[in-house]
């Protein structure tokens, strides 16, 4: 049975209820629905209750390098389940071009005419490099998952963290998840109590659950392929194994996994503002590139009908030309270039009725 998180009047976080009772709250007028950013069905209660007695909820989180699992658990439920696809390769490949634009700046504005030791290049002035930093593509995948830990805060009564870490002997630099490992921990203090788990822990608590783990395709977003660990995680902090009595050995605690919706979270894929495109145009005139602002007073990510014909695409803006507006779906995906000809008919939408180009 699917759990509704329930917020007392003033905010304070208590044990999730079932739907039902959440439904007979709405219609009593003793609760009303709250948003969040994550999506999640929430009830605010309207008056306190006489007792706020609440129950250890976990969450596991299994952080990856393309894709990190995190599971919401208590004793009695499976709350929540999360499938988080991590900007790792868009933040590299993003860097890079970064790199290419400077390096072809320095190459242009250098006047190779001159002697060297008269040319007017500023030597650094102090050592900047303090190699103490995240890089930014990992950086970019565990604030990430710290976004979404501090929006699960605001909603269930988080008391415990587990987190699976990585270790190694050797270059520690050699797995991108295990570079920032120590940087994360520190991170996720704030929200609870850390406890760091070992990923054969991990597949022991897995396997005694009775869950089962999709070997291939990891990129699918069902909870077989990475939310099932998350789950396990969150699991390892309710129940343990050890010795029971003075000759038995077995697993202390009792936990239930229940159906719980499955939410797959990944960072807006819009492209950022350029001063200029990567090659110089002809006559050294260079035209804007990137920004959220398109020249038709749209902006990107705006959700946007554009009509074609008698066929109306739903989608968001994600570029424009000179005459043209972009629109693509939920995976970034073009649906095709309609004409900057458009006038809104709901603003509370932004949507748009276009021509097709």
């Amino acid at each position: 049975m699917l759990r509704v998180p329930v917020l007392s009047p003033s905010g304070k976080r208590l044990m999730p209820t079932k739907s039902s009772r959440a439904r007979r709250w709405l219609k009593e007028g003793k609760g009303k629905v709250v948003y969040n950013d994550l999506g999640i069905f929430q009830v605010q209660l309207v008056n306190n209750p006489e007792e706020f007695n609440t129950q250890r909820v976990a969450v596991g989180i299994d952080p990856g390098k393309l894709y990190t699992a995190i599971g919401v658990q208590s004793a009695k439920s499976t709350l929540w389940m999360g499938h988080l696809q991590l900007p790792f390769k868009t933040v590299s490949g993003r860097m890079e071009q970064r790199l290419m634009m400077r390096r072809g700046h320095r190459g242009r504005r250098i006047n190779r005419k001159v002697a060297f030791n008269q040319r007017p290049d500023r030597q650094k002035r102090f050592n900047n490099r303090k190699q103490c930093k995240v890089p930014p593509s990992i950086r970019a995948n565990r604030e990430l998952e710290l976004r979404i830990l501090s929006e699960l805060s605001l909603i269930y009564p988080i008391t415990t963290i587990a987190y699976e870490v990585v270790k190694a002997r050797g270059d520690k630099g050699f797995s991108p998840v295990m570079v920032g490992q120590e940087w994360q921990l520190e991170n996720l203090k704030q929200y609870g109590e850390v406890s760091q788990i070992e990923g054969w822990k991990t597949a022991n608590v897995r396997q005694q659950l009775g869950l089962h783990k999709q070997k291939h395709f990891f990129g699918d977003a069902i909870p077989a392929t990475h939310a099932v660990d998350g789950i396990a995680l969150a699991c390892s902090a309710l129940i343990r194994y050890g010795i029971i009595d003075s000759q038995t050995m077995g697993w202390k605690g009792n936990v239930s996994v229940t159906p719980a919706p499955l939410a797959v979270i990944r960072r807006q894929t819009g492209s950022r503002r350029q001063l200029h495109l990567m090659v110089p145009a002809k006559g050294g005139i260079r035209r804007k590139y990137g920004g959220t602002v398109t020249r038709h007073g749209l902006r990107k990510g705006d959700y946007v009908a554009a009509t074609c014909g008698n066929k109306t695409y739903c989608g968001w803006v994600s570029g424009d030309t000179s005459k043209q507006v972009s629109v693509s779906d939920h995976n970034w995906k073009r649906n095709g270039q309609f004409s900057k000809n458009s006038r809104p008919i709901d603003t509370t939408l932004n949507r748009i009725n276009c021509d097709c180009g």
